[in-house]
């Protein structure tokens, strides 16, 4: 009872304090994480170690390959998860009503997003892999991917889309605009912010996945020839690299790497977007 009789500026000042602490803690924790991994990483960087091929399983030479099937396998899975799970948001949202179907598509993308990366490496190997003998290869991996972060990008694209004001497609409606141009023209426009924030999360936990890919694209430290030619991700080669005692140099370098490379992804993400929210919103 006396907490509830506290003077409502004291609580305040109590609140502010406690989250700001919290909000530091985060932080310090981020930079720690993102400190050590630099400090112990950064000193291997240098051209021969980014631009040259794999020695020794790793232990000598450098991370090329490597860091090719890490842009290739995401851009893979993005090639079909993207039109998959807007078109799914779009479908949800524009073309039909609440029932018992949007609510087991809802339901199933929920249940797929909670599933453990390794469930979904199993069922790559087992589809792609063995049933439809595309063996250990990038596109084995790629589909895999899509499989996996199918569900972010539906429910993202969903709930930028419902954010849309009603106003806009009545606007459009009212002007003689079909339904697909306004949905192309006035919708999509306003809801890419939203859809294009899903699409980095799917492309971030493509890029920083292991226990999916070597499960389905394997772990050849070749450079890949086709689309059937097995690659290893920069993740996947930390993980070896450390598992197995080979070099801990090199797999500190890799993870240095790999961190700096999401970083610059998500800088250059977020600066173009914000250009285009400045151009589309005056």
């Amino acid at each position: 009872m006396k907490f509830l009789r506290r003077n409502p500026v004291t609580t305040q000042r109590l609140a502010d304090t406690y989250f700001s602490i919290m909000a530091i803690l985060v932080l310090f924790v981020l930079l720690f994480i993102l400190g050590f991994i630099l400090v112990k990483g950064l000193p291997v960087l240098n051209s021969g170690f980014i631009f040259g091929i794999p020695r020794e399983m790793g232990e000598a030479g450098g991370i090329f390959p490597t860091i090719v099937g890490t842009f290739l396998l995401p851009l893979v899975a993005l090639l079909f998860a993207v039109p998959l799970g807007v078109g799914t948001a779009i479908y949800l949202t524009e073309y039909t009503r609440e029932n018992r179907l949007t609510a087991i598509i809802r339901f199933g993308a929920e249940c797929l997003a909670g599933i453990p990366s390794i469930i979904f490496g199993l069922f790559g190997f087992v589809l792609f892999v063995v049933t439809l003998k595309m063996g250990w290869s990038l596109l084995s991996g790629g589909l895999t991917l899509a499989v996996m972060t199918l569900p972010t990008i539906i429910r993202t694209s969903e709930e930028s889309i419902k954010a849309v004001p009603r106003h806009y497609r009545e606007v459009a409606f009212s002007l003689g605009a079909t339904k697909w141009q306004g949905i192309t023209r006035v919708v999509l426009p306003s809801a890419l912010s939203g859809i294009f924030t899903g699409i980095m999360l799917a492309l971030g936990r493509s890029i920083g996945e292991t226990a999916a890919v070597i499960f389905t694209a394997g772990s050849s430290l070749k450079m890949p020839a086709s689309a059937l030619d097995s690659v290893r991700t920069m993740a996947v080669h930390f993980y070896i690299l450390a598992r197995e005692g080979i070099s801990m140099k090199n797999a500190y370098g890799t993870a240095a790497l790999l961190v700096l490379i999401i970083l610059v992804i998500n800088t250059i993400a977020y600066y173009t977007m914000h250009k285009f929210l400045e151009k589309t919103h005056g």
